[in-house]
């Protein structure tokens, strides 16, 4: 024998309660949240270690530093008024290109000191006064002499 069902009953949805109270209105839609502007904060990490792993080169290292610290202050003051997310990046992009800048900052000190030094003011006088290659070489080899 076959079992014959009836249908599904309809969904005519919610219609208050049994009291006849009218449907709740729905709660307003949210705004979309705002985008977390992380830019300077990346910018700062990048640069900076750019500055510390190019310092040598001085005014990359400078150059880089300077930025690093510049957008990575910017972005740590931003994730502080919580309009970005990592200010954790962007504080130890400043601090990376900070040592990158000491470290540019002593190599460029570095640079000045040696050629100021009496040791190079002798090698460009023996060099003036050498009439040929060899007293040339001679200068060269003196310098070579005085620091290695």
């Amino acid at each position: 024998m076959p079992s014959y069902s009836s249908p599904p009953p309809q969904d005519w949805g919610y219609h208050g309660d049994y009291h006849g109270e009218p449907e709740p209105e729905p709660p307003p839609p949210e705004p979309p949240a705002a985008r977390p502007r992380d830019g300077m904060g990346v910018a700062a990490l990048v640069l900076g270690l750019i500055a510390l792993v190019m310092f040598w080169t001085a005014l990359l290292g400078v150059i880089a530093g300077v930025l690093a610290v510049v957008f990575g202050v910017v972005g740590y003051r931003r994730a502080g008024r919580g309009e970005a997310t990592n200010g954790w990046m962007a504080l130890t992009g400043a601090i990376t290109g900070f040592v990158g800048l000491v470290l540019a900052a002593a190599v460029i000190a570095a640079g000045v000191a040696f050629l100021n030094s009496d040791e190079v003011d002798d090698f460009r006088a023996c060099m003036r006064n050498a009439d040929t290659s060899s007293e040339r070489q001679d200068c060269v080899e003196d310098l070579r002499d005085r620091y290695w």
